[in-house]
């Protein structure tokens, strides 16, 4: 919305936001209801046969109490983009930023269950450790651009701390992992440019985007990660993830490759329905989208990637 003009919408979303997430940032949830609900069991309903059979159906989710690491980076690079892009500052949102980065630090050794709600063991996704130095990057922005007031020396020493950390521990063999400790990638670690954590021709991103080509494409289309690997404590495989795609089309476009940024995004556009809408995975078998529809993740990575492509200017969001 903010890259595209849309500020009178952005505020109003951002509205709502600070009313969804205000309160305790221990009671922070990954997500609400578009009243700001915030009890959300995963429940079935068998009365519904689900699309061409696919029971269960099911509503609300079982990681809605999960811990994610990320989900305060995301609303602080939110609140920031905001600022930079000269939305009339709100009188609630300042104050709210500094208790959800101050729990960052109280949590800040803390593993998770990462960005795509993992059900095995909480581990330190890199992901989730760069939007944690994301975090703190935001905060010290604030205080250095826009003259907030905080305490920003401890921010930068932990925003110095979560980058040595990651850049010590989130890398091996040359490229980013998708958890401490191990050589697997996930689609994640492309989000790592859109955040500013580095730049999209770093040689660890360029050897990411390798080793998610070499492990994670299907029929031409990105895969979360692999789910052989036992890390998400599930049972069977999945398809690929539209949004992951998308993101790899990002991330071709903005770092030379553009050639492959195009023929990934006539692919990706080839799939929408009749409507120009897109779900949440696409079945390269059968030939048809699955999973949740329409998956706003979807269409928001589209834009982003279809700017990239574009050349249209972003600062990191």
């Amino acid at each position: 919305l903010l890259a595209h003009g849309f500020l009178a919408l952005a505020d109003h979303w951002r509205t709502w936001l600070l009313r969804a997430v205000a309160g305790d940032p221990a009671d922070l949830q990954i997500m609400y209801g578009l009243a700001g609900e915030r009890n959300l069991p995963e429940r079935e309903l068998p009365g519904l046969a689900g699309y061409a059979g696919s029971r269960p159906v099911r509503i609300g989710n079982g990681a809605a109490l999960q811990y994610q690491a990320d989900v305060v980076g995301e609303v602080m690079v939110t609140l920031s983009a905001g600022r930079d892009r000269g939305l009339t500052e709100s009188a609630f949102s300042w104050p709210l930023e500094k208790h959800l980065v101050q729990y960052t630090a109280e949590q800040f050794e803390r593993p998770d269950n990462g960005i795509w709600e993992i059900r095995g063991e909480p581990r330190l996704f890199t992901h989730s450790r760069v939007m944690v130095w994301a975090t703190f990057d935001r905060a010290v922005r604030a205080v250095e651009e826009h003259g907030l007031d905080g305490p920003v020396e401890r921010w930068r020493a932990l925003r110095r701390q979560a980058r040595d950390e990651i850049d010590a521990h989130g890398v091996r063999n040359g490229h980013f992992t998708q958890y401490y400790g191990t050589d697997e990638v996930d689609a994640a670690l492309l989000l790592l440019p859109q955040v500013g954590y580095c730049p999209p021709d770093d040689p660890r991103m360029l050897a990411t985007v390798e080793r998610i080509e070499d492990t994670l494409i299907r029929d031409g289309l990105v895969l979360r990660y692999r789910t052989d690997t036992g890390v998400d404590g599930l049972p069977g495989g999945e398809h690929p993830f539209l949004a992951c795609s998308f993101w790899l089309a990002e991330q071709y476009a903005t770092s030379g490759r553009s050639g492959d940024a195009r023929a990934l995004m006539r692919r990706l556009c080839s799939l929408t329905n009749d409507l120009g809408l897109l779900s949440e995975e696409y079945d390269p078998v059968a030939k048809r989208q699955v999973g949740n529809f329409p998956q706003t993740f979807s269409h928001l990575a589209l834009v982003r990637a279809a700017d990239a492509l574009a050349g249209v200017g972003r600062r990191p969001r």
